[in-house]
């Protein structure tokens, strides 16, 4: 089986759609020999912020001398970042070797009348196989929805749970209040295991306590407010976690609410012993695109994957931080099941123009013309519906150009952001290569500009 062909299959099964509960996932490895039991896991859970715990958890790991495999979702560059080790994507023609293995593991399940696993399953279970393989010491892991019913969820042997902060998401599928989203997540504790937590809501927190205690397991909570931070901009920040000591430690992930993150992993490390040394190295060489992630710096162009109300919280809060006094220029694109209205009420009014997108998974993506009627109370006309992410990218991109002290700021959905990514890498390579013709006296190629009245590319005066 090919890579290509390996994704097709893939794409095929992703009809059987996501389905909560763990007698297929369990039905699955059985056929494959359990290689999830051969493994030490590192759980995470949470609404927001779960990334970047791994990232940071990960990076750490692996500074300690550990063989750290790292499964991920979503993805924001590539399909293959969703199972790294040691920072590495799997390979493609390894990963095209994995798929056709659990092909046949499925195919024995449809004999013996068992469900069809879904995408998410057999992902799951391709990184437990190549883990298990390359012999991870640990292998950080991170739960897609919710805890308790995850397929994640399968794994037994839990060195430790860790909670991002818990809020409000995937409401149909966990509940509708705090405690029942926290009673979910709080299933990945398993006897034995220690749990660490970043600060929650006093009723989250108390769910969480519970059901740890009733485990007996040890149960610590990260004190973000202890932390002091002694340089923060959009490249990062310099920070002291005095409970874990007072040496400073820089990290290049930026957003303010990375301190909250950070504090969790340096409880986390406090318990797993990890030397401070390691520590230090770890939270340095971190990276995690799509979380407050600067692109170009000219002009400034930053995404961030803020998706709910809590998320757009924190990136207001990052804005208001770190680009105060800009001219700001947004591109919007969020699923149609997510708190959009919400998101818009905290972003939009921060804005001096807003192009909003449809996202590539037409299915659940909200029309980018309902976007702008959302956005349009808040920033009036100067909110453009897009008919692309291209176009997005490039009409930001160029009235960045024009605005003096502009920034622009892509976010909602992660799903969106590795194309934007890819759309800027091609607009910063087509100004340097017309600023190195322009240096050696050749015509350059025409630059789009834009009409400041109908928001529309033009090219050499001429409206396309």
């Amino acid at each position: 089986m090919t890579y290509k062909e390996a994704r097709v299959y893939l794409d095929e099964v992703s009809k059987y759609g996501s389905v909560l509960g763990l007698d297929t996932i369990r039905g699955l490895l059985l056929e494959l020999g359990n290689p999830q039991d051969g493994l030490k896991f590192i759980h995470i859970a949470g609404t927001n912020g779960k990334g970047s715990v791994l990232a940071f958890t990960s990076s750490i790991l692996r500074e300690a001398g550990y063989r750290t495999g790292s499964y991920i979702s979503p993805t924001v560059v590539s399909y293959l970042e969703r199972i790294q080790i040691d920072g590495e994507w799997i390979p493609k023609e390894e990963f095209a070797g994995y798929v056709e293995e659990v092909k046949k593991a499925v195919a024995r399940m449809e004999t013996k009348g068992m469900a069809h696993p879904t995408v998410f399953e057999i992902e799951t279970a391709i990184a437990f196989l190549y883990f298990r393989e390359k012999m991870c010491d640990y292998v950080v892991l991170e739960a897609g929805l919710g805890g308790r019913l995850d397929a994640t969820n399968v794994v037994e042997n839990t060195a430790a749970a860790v909670f991002a902060t818990i809020s409000f998401d995937h409401m149909g599928f966990l509940g509708d209040t705090l405690e029942r989203i926290a009673e979910d997540k709080a299933g990945i504790i398993k006897p034995g295991c220690v749990a660490v937590s970043a600060a929650q809501e006093p009723e989250a927190a108390d769910i969480l306590r519970k059901q740890a205690e009733s485990l007996g397991c040890q149960i610590v909570f990260a004190r973000p407010k202890e932390m002091r931070v002694y340089r923060e901009d959009y490249r990062g920040m310099t920070i002291v976690y005095p409970s874990w000591g007072d040496t400073p430690v820089e990290t290049l992930m930026a957003g303010s609410y990375q301190v909250f993150n950070a504090a969790v992993v340096f409880e986390l490390m406090k318990l797993l012993k990890v030397p401070k040394e390691a520590v230090a190295r770890g939270f340095l060489k971190a990276r995690w695109p799509g979380r407050f992630t600067c692109i170009s710096e000219k002009p400034l162009f930053i995404v961030d994957g803020a998706h709910n109300r809590d998320a757009a919280k924190r990136l207001r809060e990052s804005v208001e931080r770190y680009l105060c006094g800009k001219y700001l220029i947004f591109i919007m694109g969020v699923f149609q099941d997510k708190e959009y209205e919400e998101i818009a009420a905290q972003m939009a009014p921060l804005a001096k123009s807003i192009y909003t997108v449809e996202l590539p998974d037409k299915g659940r993506s909200l029309k980018a013309s309902e976007l702008k009627k959302v956005c349009g109370p808040y920033c009036g006309k100067d909110v453009q519906a897009s008919g692309s992410i291209r176009e997005a990218a490039e009409c930001a991109w160029q009235e960045a150009l024009a605005k003096p002290g502009s920034a622009v700021l892509a976010f909602g959905s992660l799903s969106y952001l590795g194309e934007v990514m890819r759309e800027v890498t091609r607009l910063k390579e087509s100004m340097a290569k017309g600023e190195e013709q322009a240096q050696e006296g050749k015509p350059g190629e025409e630059c789009p500009a834009i009409d400041r009245e109908s928001r529309k590319l033009t090219k050499a005066g001429e409206v396309r």
